[in-house]
């Protein structure tokens, strides 16, 4: 670390990162991150579970009837900003000026088809009734009321929404007030990660915007608890400074900022791992901010919500059975080898092609390895165009093979056979997860201890001009999760509802009728 001075040491310090993780994270620079081994796409009947109406039914009732004596938190990673949503909007502020052009002439000249449907719509956004008593439309031409409108959408001086976490944006438009994403997630908690009366939810957020998510809380809190009957637990906390990544130059040396220090940027969702680790529950759901529905489609959501856990709560309840046996040292040929159908057929387990030479002792050891796990049952919906994660099987340096969700980043598109394998993909992850953390002693695991460090990604940014290499960490549902034990389960198209863009809030699943 000679590389280093007094000050860096201090830098770094202060940030609470260790020496040790700076040296390997110039090692990744240096070696680089490998593309995935995809072995073959995922799918029903290999990898996905698709369960009948019947069968479906069952796990609910099999969770309902375990709920009471569960501890339920719902985990939402929630530090999303929304200026990413107003993109085109901004470019639209930037690039039009009412007073010398009409707006028809500016959507022909441009083909903004984004701000076109915007503009044709206006009524139809959540947030419209908002800005329209803040706004005097009287005399106006169509270019200059939508250019007020958005001016008062996002400058500094006026609502400001560019500014806001996403999880703090009017989504949908109720009679009597617009709802955020925050609201629905209490709502949609209420109805299947509460035992009793209480919910418990946790929200991963920006420090920056703690105060205004307390303060929407206390506004919404009362009335959203009378109508779910509901006492809300919730909590929040940061990505934490530990997490951030070292960032270099194209040679891979340490990039400084203009006063010379070093510069470290956010580690991406991977960080979260460790929000996560400090959350002990018998059941965590985690679903992104961005992904809620209106009411009417709120049933189907909570029935697959319930299908995940049901599935959760049958397999843990087999692997416990399991982990105590082998525990006890006792376990004949005959239950190993039930053991190992179960690891292979519930829980997607695959064994090395020398795992059958080994003692009875050894495969004993080997099963409890494998059994005494956090498990995670993901939800995935079939590939319609969005974008987003797949499940894959994998195969790793060591040819172990698994069942992995793995983002398009990390595959290698320029490889004729991986891309076949990418092409036969039939479902994508839309952040549908319900997680069991906790070993049949009920002790909570150490996720970190089940995180695939090599799993990260490296990007190129920029930087006062200058380019430079960026490190992400294995992102919370890819690498964080490798080695949990992983169930994929459909789950129907109306459950994945993110809003991307501004947009995304005019489709059906957006919209209260």
């Amino acid at each position: 670390m000679s590389l280093l001075t007094e000050s860096d040491l201090a830098q770094i310090e202060a940030k609470g990162i260790t020496k040790s993780k700076i040296r390997d994270q110039l090692e990744t620079f240096r070696e680089g991150i490998a593309f995935i081994d995809l072995e073959k796409a995922a799918v029903v009947g290999d990898g996905i579970s698709k369960f009948s109406t019947t069968e479906e039914q069952v796990l609910i009732d099999e969770f309902d009837k375990l709920k009471p004596e569960l501890s339920l938190l719902k985990f939402v990673p929630a530090s999303g900003a929304a200026s990413r949503m107003f993109k085109a909007l901004f470019n639209f502020l930037e690039a039009y000026d009412p007073t010398i052009e009409k707006l028809d002439d500016y959507l022909e000249r441009t083909g903004d088809t984004a701000l076109q449907l915007f503009a044709k719509r206006l009524s139809d956004f959540p947030f419209y009734k908002i800005i329209e008593g803040r706004i005097e439309r009287k005399t106006r031409s169509a270019g200059a009321l939508v250019h007020l409108f958005v001016k008062e959408l996002l400058s500094e001086e006026a609502l400001n929404y560019g500014f806001y976490p996403k999880g703090l944006l009017p989504f949908h438009s109720y009679q009597d007030h617009a709802a955020t994403p925050f609201e629905e997630h209490l709502k949609e908690g209420s109805t299947y990660a509460k035992t009793g009366n209480k919910a418990k939810l946790h929200f991963t957020i920006s420090e920056q915007h703690r105060a205004l998510f307390e303060k929407e809380f206390e506004s919404i809190n009362k009335r959203v608890s009378q109508t779910t009957q509901t006492v809300f637990d919730v909590n929040y906390s940061y990505q934490k400074s530990s997490t951030d990544t070292i960032a270099v130059d194209l040679e891979n040396e340490l990039f400084r900022n203009s006063d010379g220090s070093l510069l470290f940027r956010p580690g991406g969702h991977g960080a979260l791992i460790e929000n996560l680790n400090e959350q002990d529950a018998d059941i965590i759901f985690i679903k992104n901010i961005d992904n809620v529905v209106v009411p009417e489609n709120a049933k189907v959501v909570t029935n697959s919500k319930k299908v995940l856990a049901g599935v959760l709560v049958q397999v843990q309840q087999k692997a416990f059975t399991y982990a105590k046996l082998l525990e006890t040292q006792e376990v004949s040929n005959n239950q190993l080898e039930d053991i190992k159908a179960f690891l292979e057929e519930d829980l997607n387990v695959r064994f090395s092609d020398s795992y059958d030479s080994f003692m009875l002792d050894e495969q004993a050891k080997i099963l409890q390895d494998k059994i005494n796990r956090p498990i995670r049952v993901c939800g995935m919906v079939k590939n319609e165009g969005e974008p987003g994660g797949g499940p894959f099987w994998i195969k790793d340096g060591k040819n172990r093979i698994s069942l992995q969700i793995i983002e398009s980043a990390q595959m290698d598109t320029s490889n004729e056979y991986q891309r076949k394998l990418i092409a036969q993909a039939t479902h994508f992850n839309p952040v549908d997860l319900v997680c069991g953390v906790r070993n049949f002693k009920g002790e909570k695991y150490n996720l970190l201890n089940f995180v695939d460090t090599k799993q990260g990604f490296i990007t190129e940014k920029t930087k006062d001009g200058k380019e430079l290499k960026a490190l992400e960490l294995p992102g919370l549902w890819n690498g964080a999760m490798a080695y949990w034990n992983t169930i994929f389960v459909e789950v129907p198209l109306l459950t994945f509802n993110p809003v991307k863009t501004v947009n995304d809030l005019l489709k059906p699943s957006h919209q209260i009728g």
